[in-house]
């Protein structure tokens, strides 16, 4: 997948999901995709048709849900912004955690790679910044 295919928000929270569901599950259904994202399990299914035809899952209905290597990849790019995101609004700005959580994901859609790496550049002189205050 290009630059210029990226993927829509909602997208991504897809494959997050499912890498998330992978692995705490081993597998992923889509019933339990729409419990894990909290909507409606019709809505489920032309997403992930959406998603198998963009090669980023496997997905046969009534079947498993898995990540193919391309969408895990992107997956696993997707889950590293959000902690990231999440733990710097946490732990440096002192935000609480559930408004974190929710910033963090907001968030991890809207920074292009070339941003997000200068943002982790960053957060990494603040954390080794000797004058830093807490």
């Amino acid at each position: 997948m290009t630059e210029k295919d990226q993927l829509s928000e909602s997208l991504e929270d897809y494959l997050e999901t499912i890498l998330e569901l992978q692995t705490t599950k081993t597998v992923a259904r889509s019933k339990d995709i729409a419990d894990k994202m909290d909507i409606k399990r019709g809505s489920v299914t032309g997403m992930l048709k959406k998603l198998a035809d963009s090669q980023l899952i496997n997905y046969e209905p009534y079947g498993y849900v898995t990540l193919t290597p391309e969408g895990k990849k992107i997956a696993q790019e997707v889950e590293r912004r959000h902690i990231f995101l999440k733990d710097f609004f946490h732990r440096i700005l002192g935000v609480d955690e559930e408004t974190a959580e929710r910033t963090g994901c907001q968030m991890e859609h809207a920074m292009n790679k070339e941003t997000f790496k200068k943002f982790r550049e960053f957060v990494a002189k603040v954390d080794t910044c000797p004058h830093r205050c807490q």
